[in-house]
Formats: C-alpha cells, sequence, structure tokens
C-alpha cells in the first residue's frame, strides 16, 4: 500500500481515537458524541487488521493517537506509559545536571522554545525553531515531552549527544552537550542616548521580578525619561512573575486569571503601591517570548500601558500537572491556562505586538559551503538590533497613525505619528 494511504488511514484513526480521549478526559456521558463514534473506530481498526497489506502494529497506532491528541491540544503535553512515569517519578528532582533548552512539539519534532542564556545549549549555538531530531540515538517522534526533558538531564558533568534540525544548516548537525547546574543569568540594563532606559529580560526564575524593580530604580536615578522592556527569548520561569513584573508598570486593573475546567478562575491584579514606572513605555518581542514574559506583554498591552514592537510570542502559559492512568502510566497536560486582561487564553492566542516587525531571516548555508561548527547567538549591538531601533522609534516618534509596518520589517512613514504610550492614569 502506498505510503500516502499508510497515512491517511492512521491519520483517520489518530482523529477517532482523539474524540474518544478527549470524551474520557473531560468526563462526559457515554452518549455525548466522542462515544458514537466508537462503532466507526472499532470497524477502521478491524479493517486495517484484516485488509492492510500487512499485519499493523496496533499498540503503535494507539500511541499514535494519543500523541496525536496530546500536541493537538497542548504543544508541551506528555504521555508517559507506566514504565516512563516511574522512571518521570523517579529522576526528576533528583538529576540536577541540564542543558538548558525549553521544548515542546511542533511540525511532530521536539521543537526548541527557548535557550537559556550562558546554557551548555547558548553555547553550542542552539536558537528558537532548532528540532531536536534524535537524543541519545533515539529519534525524537512520537516520543513524550516529559521523557525527553528526562534523557536530556543527568548528572553534572556527564554528556549527552542530539541531533539537531535548522534552517540554518540544510543537513542534521550532531550535538554533544555536557550537563551543569544552570545559573540563571542576571539582568542587563543600561542608559541609552536620548534618555532611553533599556532592559533586558532573558528569563523570570524566581526573584527576577523584584531584580528589575531594583533595574528600573537604578535607570531612573540615570536620568531615563521612557524604556525599553526587552522580553526576546524569555522562555523559562512562571507567570507568577510575569505578573510581579507586570505590576511595576500598571498601577490598577487586572494583569491575569487563572482558569480551568476543574480550576476556579483565579484574579490577578495590579497592586499600586507596587508601580514603579509611570513614564513612557515600549516592549518588544520574538517567537522565543514565552511563559511570563508572555503574562506581562499582554497585560501591558490590553492596558494600552505599552507599544508591543516586534514578533507574535510563542504561546505558553499554563498550569501542568501528571493525571494518573489506571495502567500505572499517566499524561501530564494544562489543566488551568493564563489568559489576558482581554479574556484571551494566551497559550492559544499567544500575544501579537502591534507594530509587528521580524527579528532576522535565518540563511541556509549554500550546497557549496562547508557547514562549520554551530556558533553561539551574538547579540546585535544597539545601532544594529533592528527592533531595538524600532521599538525607540516609537518611543520618541509615536506609533504610526495606520499601522504599515510589514512583517518583512519593511515600514511605511506615517504623516502623522501618534504620540508615544503614556503612563496609566
Amino acid at each position: 500500500m502506498p505510503s500516502r494511504w499508510k497515512g491517511l488511514i492512521l491519520g483517520f484513526s489518530i482523529c477517532l481515537a482523539a474524540l474518544l480521549l478527549v470524551g474520557a478526559v473531560l468526563d462526559k456521558p457515554a452518549s455525548d458524541v466522542p462515544y458514537k463514534h466508537l462503532a466507526v473506530f472499532t470497524e477502521v481498526l478491524r479493517r486495517i487488521k484484516s485488509d492492510y497489506v500487512e499485519e499493523p502494529d496496533l499498540k503503535s497506532v494507539t500511541l499514535g493517537a494519543i500523541n496525536g491528541l496530546l500536541q493537538a491540544i497542548d504543544p508541551f503535553a506528555s504521555y508517559l506509559n507506566a514504565e516512563q512515569y516511574k522512571e518521570y517519578v523517579k529522576q526528576k528532582d533528583a538529576l540536577k545536571g541540564e542543558v538548558g533548552l525549553v521544548l515542546s512539539w511542533k511540525f511532530g519534532y521536539l521543537g526548541v522554545v527557548g535557550v537559556v542564556p550562558g546554557s551548555p545549549a547558548a553555547r553550542a549555538g542552539l536558537v528558537t525553531g532548532d528540532m531536536v531530531e534524535t537524543i541519545r540515538g533515539i529519534a525524537t517522534r512520537d516520543m513524550p515531552l516529559a521523557y525527553a526533558e528526562l534523557l536530556l538531564r543527568g548528572k553534572p558533568g556527564t554528556t549527552v549527544e542530539i541531533s539537531v534540525l535548522s534552517l540554518r544548516q540544510q543537513e542534521p548537525r550532531r550535538i554533544t552537550l555536557t550537563r551543569a547546574l544552570i545559573e540563571v543569568p542576571p539582568l542587563a540594563w543600561k542608559l541609552l542616548a536620548d534618555q532611553v532606559g533599556y532592559l533586558q529580560v532573558t528569563t523570570l526564575m524566581p526573584g527576577k521580578a523584584a531584580e528589575a524593580a531594583g533595574a528600573l530604580r537604578d535607570l531612573d536615578k540615570q536620568g531615563a525619561a521612557r524604556l525599553v522592556l526587552d522580553l526576546r527569548n524569555c522562555a523559562t520561569g512562571g507567570p507568577e512573575e510575569g505578573i510581579a513584573l507586570a505590576n511595576l508598570f500598571l498601577e490598577k486593573g487586572l494583569i491575569s486569571y487563572l482558569e480551568g475546567q476543574r480550576v476556579s478562575r483565579q484574579e490577578f491584579k495590579a497592586d499600586p503601591a507596587k508601580v514603579l514606572w509611570r513614564k513612557p513605555l515600549v516592549v518588544i518581542t520574538n517567537r522565543g517570548t514565552a511563559g511570563g514574559a508572555e503574562v506581562a506583554a499582554a497585560a501591558l498591552l490590553d492596558h494600552k500601558r505599552a507599544e508591543v514592537v516586534g514578533e507574535p510570542t510563542y504561546g505558553n502559559a499554563a498550569v501542568r500537572k501528571p493525571v494518573n492512568l489506571d495502567d500505572g502510566g499517566a499524561i501530564i497536560l494544562a489543566v488551568a491556562k493564563y489568559y489576558s486582561p482581554s479574556g484571551k487564553a494566551i497559550q492559544d492566542a499567544r500575544v501579537t505586538p502591534s507594530v509587528q516587525m521580524i527579528e532576522s531571516e535565518p540563511v541556509p548555508e549554500s550546497e557549496e559551503e562547508e557547514p562549520g561548527p554551530p556558533q553561539p547567538e551574538q547579540a546585535p549591538k544597539p545601532e544594529e538590533d533592528r527592533l531595538l531601533q524600532k521599538a525607540i522609534e516609537v518611543l520618541t516618534k509615536g506609533k504610526p497613525a495606520a499601522q504599515a509596518v510589514a512583517w518583512r520589517g519593511e515600514g511605511a512613514a506615517s504623516s502623522a505619528p501618534a504620540q508615544p504610550a503614556a503612563p496609566a492614569p
């Protein structure tokens, strides 16, 4: 049978299994729609087993159906069988060495959401958008995300080999990473020309919002009259830190709320006693902005406290936990999502900048060139940083009256620019 027919049959079985599993997860009565497809699903499996060109591996079909369902509803979800879950529970807190990768499902592979600055992965040149093809020689396709993260962890000083697919190189490359105790990098800030303060937040691990507060006080003393808050590639840290960061700029109103099918709505409102910066503000985001950084960006944008310049964010702001299964396995999935003040689920809608502009295009190597060793990404100089220059332009001249900034970054000049973002009332 041609491979495309195999794909169609498997895809159909995955869709049907997905409907069944949705009903099971949501605890719907047997009379609900997903269970009406049970007879069809059974018939399809029977036909595959009796008429397919060879005896199918129904275990693989079932695993593919489960993974297909989870990837469709939550790219950070995982299904662990009994053996994998037992190892996960045993080792998840025991293995301290990490490589600094934040991963999720993307196009059937494990995609890199972000890289912790200064980590082994960052030093190896891995960036947002890369795809991890294998870990320790094991293909990641249909590999549970939580299990992949477990394989990457280990004792500090030990190594792990991965192969990576990248738009920057035509062939997969093998990289050996040395696990290490990840040190959370400090925030960076400085005063630029024209009294523009610049605060770069590359992680929102616990305590970073407080560090940002100290940076704002320092920039204020240096005479900063306006601020660029750079949240690019900030993919680590919890939504709680993102809420605290947003509160440094918001005096009142809803910052975010958390809600799930079995999780009651919990609102997070701005505390006027915690606001530190009332001057004009612009935020920069890119495809590597995720988690707590998205919560902060969404709140500042919804309240019109700041313009957001750059690329749409990744989409990840949720509470996940293991849900035990009868066979001893578990699914790790989102049980509640964080929402923007306007009511958008950040994981689903992401944060779309008010001034969209792509950061850079990966340049594939030509066929004639010999692929060199991966190089860590170097931060561009301020005068060469297109997004930073655009953010400063928006701060000083205002957002174009008609949003004419193209996705490729070629903006049309506005005849009547608006005023810079004003502080919250």
